[in-house]
């Protein structure tokens, strides 16, 4: 696995709420592709997106989260750190590599309902890591996930 964090997704309660704060209180723009389930921010080669947190749970695989739940091991803590890689064979090869490295799997490698491909593993700390191959990005050749104008 290439040491590469391509995205960050804050798990919010509150869409609308959130993408205003940072949208229009930090300024900083959305890309085109956001919409009302998901907000996407380039932030030099990494992105940041916003996501609901319910939704960002049941993506993963993994039970509805309470904010009790942020202290209980393996329980999903409203945050998802994800790689994009270069196709959907390498989302499973890396999700391979996690799991022989002392991960485990949450979500093995599937076609996504955005029309990508993506798996989810959790790593030896609980720490939700999602694999994806997305067309709408492009990977530049040092590793950069890219979002589209």
């Amino acid at each position: 696995m290439e040491p590469r964090l391509s995205l960050v997704t804050l798990g919010v309660e509150d869409i609308s709420r959130a993408r205003r704060f940072y949208e229009e209180g930090l300024g900083w723009p959305a890309s085109g592709i956001s919409n009302d389930e998901v907000v996407f921010f380039q932030m030099g080669g990494l992105i940041f997106g916003l996501y609901g947190r319910e939704a960002l749970a049941r993506d993963a695989n993994l039970p509805e989260p309470s904010w009790q739940s942020n202290h209980i091991p393996g329980a999903f803590r409203g945050v998802a750190l994800a790689q994009n890689v270069r196709s959907p064979e390498e989302v499973d090869q890396v999700l391979q590599e996690a799991l022989k490295a002392g991960g485990s799997i949450t979500k093995p490698g599937e076609e996504a309902f955005w029309g990508g491909y993506s798996g989810y593993f959790t790593d030896p700390e609980g720490h939700l890591w999602e694999v994806a191959w997305n067309p709408a990005f492009t990977l530049t050749d040092d590793g950069r996930t890219l979002l589209p104008d």
